[in-house]
């Protein structure tokens, strides 16, 4: 398994009904639709960016030729009105644009980065678009014919969508990896993306909501992400036996009990009969080492809120095996430092059963 997880260099929201208002130190990203005070149809839109280097670098020397798959993530800190079906688009952007200093609420404004009509004001005013359109991109104007709200590549292979019901999970998910492989391959340049409501709805009254979403200048645990995932397991148990009932014991093996938030730490898993037979033998039954089946996956949790960082996944978090016994990787750098963290682990076993593992396997990461 591997999960790797690449923090934004910069992000900000775009306010159709402020202009030339910078964001870029806000802790909030929006995405919305709604009613200005002059009562004007109004939406906002998120432009966010990854550092290139960083995702070469995964993918060159970590993914290192296995398959992989590449998701934005993004966490709900608010939302108001929400309609019971409704979906997020996402769009690689086809201009850079500069961060800035401002934030929603300054007064006077700060106008010294990206905003609506301009992607950048620190050398002049330099409008999103200018001219006519770029061959394979798109932008926006407002209803009074206003330039603005972002310039982005169209085309099937360049959007991403992810749609929300009354039941689900209202934070960002979403399947980037088209986008991610044009980037590696420098077939567009990485200048970030923008995610937005439909065309369909943006700036018409068939429905007004708010969807706001933790940036990186958070102070939660929740800032956005994107994360790298590919499945670099490997299963050669030579003559170790896989146990085939729900009574055994698993215990976690190299836990120092702290980590360094840059380092890269292999876990094993021990597993041993919870009833061994009893035998004629000089060294204790209890040292016979078994291994977990392959259908067997980890999970890391958040200790003090209980949110899951990453979950089971049948292709990415499968636990791995050798002559020794089980084991698994976890890149430290996704992890907020000084606080705690616990794996669960979960067992399919050929009849069908699963086993859930939770036996205090907690550690904490350090700065």
């Amino acid at each position: 398994m591997a999960v790797y997880k690449i923090f934004p260099e910069k992000s900000a929201t775009l306010y159709s009904f402020y202009p030339t208002t910078n964001t870029g130190l806000d802790e909030i990203l929006e995405v919305s639709t709604y009613y200005s005070i002059n009562g004007t149809d109004e939406v906002s839109r998120v432009l966010i960016k990854f550092p290139t280097d960083e995702i070469v670098d995964t993918i060159t020397s970590k993914v290192n030729g296995n398959n992989y798959s590449a998701y934005f993530k993004a966490y709900l800190a608010n939302a108001t009105a929400l309609p019971l079906n409704y979906t997020l688009f996402n769009h690689p952007i086809a201009v850079d644009w500069n961060k800035g200093t401002g934030r929603l609420a300054n007064s006077p404004i700060t106008s010294n980065g990206a905003s609506w009509q301009y992607k950048d004001l620190v050398s002049g005013s330099t409008w999103f678009i200018v001219g006519s359109l770029p061959t394979g991109t798109t932008g926006s104007y407002r209803v009074n014919g206003t330039v603005g709200g972002g310039l982005w590549y169209t085309g099937s292979n360049y959007q991403s969508t992810q749609s929300f019901s009354f039941s689900t999970s209202k934070d960002i998910e979403m399947d980037i990896t088209n986008t991610v492989n044009a980037w590696y391959s420098s077939s567009i340049p990485n200048y970030g993306i923008i995610l937005k409501h439909s065309s369909s709805i943006e700036f018409t009254s068939a429905s007004k909501f708010e969807t706001k979403y933790f940036s990186d200048n958070t102070h939660t645990i929740y800032p956005p992400c994107l994360e790298i995932r590919w499945d670099d397991s490997s299963y050669s148990p030579g003559s170790l036996q896989a146990i085939n009932n729900n009574l055994f014991v698993a215990t976690m093996g190299e836990n120092k009990g702290e980590f360094k938030q840059d380092s890269v730490q292999r876990f094993r898993i021990n597993v041993r009969d919870k009833y061994p037979t009893r035998v004629f033998q000089t060294t204790s039954i209890y040292l016979v080492n078994k291994i977990l089946p392959p259908t067997s996956y980890w999970s890391l949790v958040d200790l003090d809120t209980q949110e899951i960082i990453i979950d089971y996944d049948t292709n990415y978090t499968k636990i791995s095996c050798d002559s020794v016994g089980n084991y698994f990787t976890l890149y430290m750098n996704g992890l907020e430092p000084d606080r705690y963290y616990k794996f669960l682990i979960k067992t399919v076993l050929s009849t069908g059963e699963t086993i859930i593992s939770d036996n205090s396997y907690y550690f904490k990461v350090n700065k």
